[in-house]
């Protein structure tokens, strides 16, 4: 290869006015245009994702479903990115890189409206209860009557012919792949056309419009879990029940059909953008990037002026993508900072992923008031933290050592901050045989026997009905037949039960004998603690976070600059393969032990849990979330011995090459002494190591 003295240099840039203009700017126009499409394509995946975080509970309710399928729908997702991920990484990098992520945001589209769709193929959504709709009802209700408990089957062939769930999976697959190409092709995009200095910046500034989404994706599934799901098809009059019942399902369709639209339309600009930029002066004196070094080698103006419309050699890049993985894989640092990514990924998407429910379940909060929350206070916590530390990484110009002790070190206090959640529990609420006894007692039963006492053994109860009503003294009782209550008064969300037997309290009169519709709700302790909770939640992501952007900006540039997009997608591809995917599913299973009260479809089988044992479901999801963070602290001090020896090879490897270069200009008569002196400033520069 040619050697390239300043002059050459120079005069490249004079014939090239685009790029000159470019190193003038801090950014070029087009580069500008690609980060607002970009981040604008990070907000359409993040909020239709993190409003499928927000419908969980929704899709339970609503399909009759645990934990743990919920959590097999919410991995399809990831399912849909591992079967393209490798290709579109591999193969998009060499190709119109813009033009392949405008296909992915549609295909997103696509995917979310077809979650949506099974609510227009299936019926209305039905609650078995004992409350007389109206008035004017020509029904007498008594909970507590003699005789077999009636059992409806109305609908039982409909609902057992199809599980219309398999809808909401296969859309969730569709948006993972269409996802697939919009961060590793996106994030190699900017790192290859912006200035090194400015690079970690603009990602920090991507992901943290990334972390914006999830903000108004929470907010909108605040506002669709307010809106009954059968808004518009029948009469709200009708319906007894509130936003706070362990049965009311929200208007989860509208919320996809919104963020459907706005995925959509984030897919515009990116038809409009060029398959390549002009590359910064200081990326073309970088010795690391071959691909770079024989674009200044031949003619630099024909070369920048054609290179976009080069046609891609499919065969070429396939021979090419064994050897090159194979060198990819060969990097120590890289496959350590896989594993310690992967398990910690697995606690943070378990975590995310179930933080709503655990807020309703534990501290007794509508889905529609959790969410609110978490989109609120929570996530723009995060979203601060990700900013702030792109701008101290660009501030204080870390190294690669720098910013992974960063990282780390943020990563350690948010870790001891989060072992105060195991103090803020709420002790169960207070259910008769479930959580306590029918005098009060508290006493924990899994087994449904125990729902059965000698105040309503002459009722004929059905064991399998959820239908709450709160008693005058405090306690919830699963049904009104089972509070012993034999006559009502009022109507709809009015209803009272009279003389319900269970609700007498011992050695007292027999009196105020009523209940009323809904569970109790929880003591005033709880809701003491929960502030506390909120405030060192936040306090916590935002620490976390601080490292998000230096630890993403470690696995950049611990490789090879040619390798950017291959090493990417193969981040996202094993971190959502063994993170992505197990992690909901058996952090499900886990919660689903915890359930104390079972519902049931109406051709029988189990349905969706209808109360936790609180303190069981603490433990469990708590201990599994820091347990695979203190598993991944080990593998980060590997790390730091992996790391500090391959920074010391690449210092040791730069002196010989620099002597070699510095023979071969010597025999340049006529460049010779400007070209010893530049390759000295490059071999002299104290910020090489960031750009490994």
């Amino acid at each position: 290869m040619k050697p390239i003295d300043k002059a050459t240099a120079n005069n490249w840039m004079l014939d090239n006015p685009l790029h000159s203009s470019a190193e003038k700017s801090s950014c070029h126009p087009n580069l500008k245009m690609f980060l607002a499409a970009l981040s604008f394509a990070y907000f359409a995946k993040a909020l239709s994702g993190s409003y499928m975080k927000s419908t969980i509970t929704q899709l339970e309710r609503r399909f009759d479903i645990p934990s743990y399928l919920i959590g097999i729908i919410d991995g399809s997702f990831e399912i849909g990115n591992l079967l393209v991920i490798a290709f579109v990484s591999y193969f998009g990098a060499k190709m119109h890189r813009p033009k392949i992520i405008a296909l992915g945001c549609v295909l997103m589209s696509f995917g979310t409206f077809l979650i949506a769709m099974p609510h227009f193929l299936i019926g209305s959504y039905k609650i078995h209860t004992a409350v007389r709709p109206s008035l004017n009802s020509s029904s007498v209700l008594t909970p507590c009557s003699p005789g077999p408990p009636e059992s409806s089957m109305t609908g039982c062939e409909r609902e057992s012919s199809v599980s219309m769930w398999i809808y909401v999976f296969l859309g969730n697959v569709l948006r993972g792949i269409g996802e697939t190409p919009v961060q590793p092709l996106g994030i190699s995009y900017i790192d290859d056309y912006a200035r090194s200095e400015n690079a970690a910046f603009y990602i920090g500034c991507v992901q943290t419009i990334s972390v914006v989404g999830p903000v108004f994706g929470y907010l909108l599934g605040s506002l669709c879990a307010k809106i009954y799901v059968d808004v518009g098809n029948v009469d709200m009059e009708t319906v007894t029940i509130t936003p706070g019942d362990a049965r009311w399902v929200g208007a989860w369709w509208l919320g996809y059909i919104i963020t459907g639209v706005v995925t959509l339309m984030s897919a515009v600009p990116f038809w409009f953008l060029p398959k390549s930029l002009p590359v910064p002066l200081e990326k073309h004196d970088s010795s690391s990037s071959p691909e770079q070094a024989r674009f200044i080698k031949d003619s630099p103006r024909m070369q920048h002026k054609f290179r976009q419309e080069e046609p891609a050699d499919l065969h070429q890049m396939a021979k090419d993508f064994i050897p090159t993985f194979k060198s990819l894989l060969g990097n120590p640092v890289y496959i350590v900072y896989l594993c310690v990514t992967i398990i910690q990924f697995n606690s943070l998407i378990g975590m995310v992923t179930y933080k709503p429910k655990y807020i309703e379940q534990h501290y007794g909060l509508s889905a529609s008031k959790a969410n609110f929350l978490m989109g609120i206070i929570n996530i723009p916590a995060v979203a601060l933290g990700m900013f702030s530390g792109g701008l101290l990484m660009k501030n204080c110009k870390m190294g690669i050592m720098g910013a992974a002790k960063f990282a780390f070190g943020t990563s350690l206090l948010g870790y001891f901050l989060s072992l105060f959640f195991f103090a803020m529990g709420c002790e169960n609420a207070k259910v008769a045989g479930v959580t306590v006894s029918y005098t009060g007692v508290e006493s924990l039963s899994y087994q449904e026997r125990s729902l059965f006492s000698e105040c309503n053994l002459g009722c004929s109860c059905s064991r399998r009905e959820w239908d709450p009503v709160c008693g005058r003294n405090g306690i919830t009782y699963v049904s009104p037949c089972l509070a012993g209550c034999t006559t009502t008064s009022g109507s709809g969300k009015n209803t009272v039960f009279e003389n319900c037997r269970c609700v007498a309290v011992p050695d007292a009169l027999p009196v105020n004998l009523t209940a009323s519709l809904g569970q109790c709700p929880r003591g005033d302790s709880c809701e003491h603690i929960f502030p506390y909770f909120l405030a060192l939640s936040v306090l916590s992501s935002f620490i976390i976070s601080l490292g998000g952007t230096p630890g993403f900006m470690l696995l950049i540039r611990c490789i090879k600059p040619e390798l950017k997009s291959l090493a990417l997608g193969i981040h996202t591809l094993a971190t959502r393969t063994l993170a992505g995917i197990p992690a909901p599913i058996y952090f499900g299973a886990i919660i689903d032990s915890t359930c104390l009260k079972w519902g049931y479809k109406t051709c029988g089988g189990r349905g969706a849990c209808r109360i936790y044992n609180t303190s069981a479901y603490r433990i469990v999801y708590l201990g599994l979330t820091l347990g695979l963070r203190t598993a991944s602290f080990f593998l980060c001090i590997l790390g730091f011995a992996v790391l500090k020896k391959h920074i010391k090879m690449e210092e040791k490897s730069t002196l010989p090459k620099g002597n070699a270069e510095q023979e071969t200009l010597k025999k340049d008569e006529n460049n010779s002494r400007q070209c010893e002196q530049f390759i000295l400033a490059l071999n002299c520069n104290s910020d090489r190591e960031t750009r490994l």
